[in-house]
């Protein structure tokens, strides 16, 4: 399909398909097969290569060690690394670790870029973005924050309970939201304070066991549950300005959520890709098993679905270059979660047995991508702010008319 992506976009995104299909995947493959962990040495070693190939943190700024991409123009090159279990990590545009440098990178100060962002980069550091939090605290509802920060002089202390922080178990440091202001709407009185591992008082209690995690690196990221307890950093640790946690967090998310999409759509397209190459081989009641037409038909519509969110994803992306694009980057996610979730659930059952063993990566990717409709804002949040949208947009005039003729439609049922 042509999606008339820049030159550079497609570029780039081709040698970063390359360096999957001669590096990443194979060795991915080779770990699957031996159960064999891959290294964090092995994962450093493909980072030399990725920076020897110019492919290395495609969405960070040249100045910091990136690539410097558009964001537009990185879209493709996230859908390929998408294909692998570990194709993000592999050039370093995984999640929460992208998010993170991004975050820094639009509002950190000098000091705070040259002091966490550029070692960040290069994998000296490790981050973690603690956001949610257990039972009445923040979770779908972010303004449900309990966690809270009160200055001291010229210190912070921080107290608050998080959970679901992704690699929050090795991360050195955490862009953590609390209240900083709690007579304040939270949209209006919760900041991001950068809080140092080390620090007295932070305790990483455990990984959260969840769905997914394939465990074919030597360090899964996972995600922790972290408590702060009287936490004291200086108040220059704050992130962007004091207040702005949300308004922040939103420029965080709108851009992450897209990347979401097409690391996901990639592993679908890979998990079609494996599917199709099992039909055409795959023989049953005298036939191919590409021959049978349900199959094809099914394969059809998730071709189509597939396109449907690139497509849209793409048009998200563009109106973020320009506004906030709020609902446009709710409807991709939503959609694009649902059919990632939709077509690899079809490939693991063409493949039947196959499908569900873990020789393959479709086992894996069909555990991942369940969690990608609760991640980054569950369906029914982004239907929430789409249905706002929707009825908003509706002309009052229009709404009294149309519920005299329903109401019309219904004396005329009643009188027949």
């Amino acid at each position: 399909m042509e999606y008339h992506d820049s030159e550079k976009a497609k570029e780039v995104a081709g040698r970063v398909e390359e360096f999957m299909d001669e590096v990443v995947i194979p060795r991915e493959r080779e770990a699957l097969a031996t159960g064999e962990e891959i290294t964090m040495d092995e994962i450093h070693e493909m980072w030399e290569m990725a920076k020897e190939r110019d492919l290395f943190a495609p969405q960070v700024p040249a100045e910091y060690g990136g690539q410097g991409l558009d964001f537009s123009d990185m879209l493709p090159s996230f859908e390929q690394v998408g294909r692998s279990l570990i194709g993000a990590l592999a050039i370093r545009a995984n999640a929460p670790q992208e998010g993170n440098m991004h975050t820094l990178e639009m509002v950190g100060t000098e000091e705070q870029k040259e002091e966490y962002l550029r070692p960040l980069v290069q994998g000296e550091l490790s981050s973690a973005f603690a956001m949610t939090e257990p039972k009445v605290g923040a979770g779908s509802d972010p303004k449900m924050l309990q966690s809270t920060a009160v200055k001291d002089g010229d210190e912070w202390v921080i107290n608050g309970h998080k959970w679901w922080t992704s690699d929050g178990l090795g991360a050195d440091f955490y862009l953590t939201m609390v209240r900083t202001d709690l007579d304040a709407h939270p949209y209006e009185g919760t900041s991001i304070i950068l809080v140092p591992r080390d620090a007295d008082g932070v305790d990483v209690v455990r990984n959260v066991p969840h769905l997914g995690g394939h465990g074919i690196t030597e360090r899964e990221g996972g995600h922790a549950e972290v408590k702060f307890d009287n936490v004291r950093v200086p108040v220059e640790n704050t992130i962007g300005e004091e207040g702005e946690g949300f308004q922040i967090a939103q420029m965080r998310l709108g851009g992450g959520r897209l990347t979401h999409c097409m690391r996901y759509s990639g592993m679908a397209e890979r998990s079609l890709d494996v599917a199709k190459a099992y039909l055409q081989e795959r023989e049953a009641f005298g036939s191919k098993l590409e021959d049978k037409q349900a199959l094809r038909h099914r394969i059809a519509d998730a071709e189509t679905q597939l396109h449907a969110a690139r497509t849209m994803v793409r048009h998200a992306a563009r109106e973020l270059d320009r506004n906030d694009a709020r609902i446009e980057v709710a409807m991709s996610k939503m959609f694009a979660a649902n059919v990632t979730n939709e077509t690899i659930d079809l490939a693991v059952q063409c493949c039947g047995g196959n499908g569900i063993g873990k020789d393959l990566p479709i086992a894996h990717f069909y555990e991942s991508v369940r969690e990608f409709r609760i991640v980054d804002g569950a369906d029914e949040v982004h239907r929430r702010s789409i249905a706002r949208w929707a009825f908003e947009d509706v002309d009052e005039v229009e709404i009294e008319n149309t519920l005299q003729f329903d109401d019309d439609l219904r004396i005329d049922a009643l009188d027949e």
